[in-house]
């Protein structure tokens, strides 16, 4: 049995997300599984980010709230506090920082606060520190084109799904049901329409 404030947290997120608004940040759960979340994030405006909407994949340890969920991204990004190759994320909040008055919802949108704030002294990515620090600009462009490239509309990314889906022979409201109901893990829908 969950936690009470486990249920309510993922009330007010998952509220979010079938709004129908644009939040700025919310989640859904994995299939059936309460401690498997994706969050979902809209790259804040004014930065290279804007436009794009950033997966996170979010899971919650058995000794949450007093541990911090772990998170990473799932979508490329060009950030110096997040690793371009794994989306692990540097951010104090994810380990030494974390307290139990704060909540899933707060870490998605101190990640997003992360986004129009980079800090390059503390880096993931010591690479994209370097070129952050010492050539603005091109960073600026880089982060650009990995939003354009990679941060698609979560709507243009279900579609896609479906489509790659419905090529390997499936129908597409078997494929739509099933990525549903799997939170939208294409993995697993395929390991579960193949099985």
């Amino acid at each position: 049995m969950e936690s009470r404030r486990l249920q309510k947290e993922f009330e007010e997120l998952f509220k979010l997300n079938s709004s129908g608004s644009q939040s700025i940040v919310s989640a859904h759960m994995v299939g059936n599984d309460t401690h498997h979340l994706k969050g979902v994030i809209r790259g804040p405006p004014d930065t290279p980010y804007s436009g794009g909407t950033f997966i996170v994949d979010i899971t919650i340890p058995p000794e949450y709230p007093y541990k911090p969920p772990k998170m990473k991204f799932d979508t490329k990004i060009w950030h110096p506090n997040i690793s371009s190759q794994t989306g692990a994320i540097c951010l104090d909040i994810l380990k030494d920082e974390w307290s139990p008055a704060l909540t899933i919802r707060t870490a998605l949108l101190s990640l997003q606060a992360l986004l129009c704030a980079p800090e390059p002294d503390d880096p993931q990515d010591a690479v994209v520190a370097s070129q952050y620090k010492n050539h603005p600009q091109e960073w600026e462009r880089t982060a650009r084109q990995w939003t354009q490239e990679y941060a698609k509309d979560i709507e243009e990314v279900h579609r896609e799904q479906v489509q790659r889906l419905m090529e390997m022979g499936f129908e597409e409201a078997v494929v739509r049901k099933a990525l549903e109901d799997a939170g939208w893990d294409e993995n697993s829908v395929v390991n579960s329409l193949l099985g």
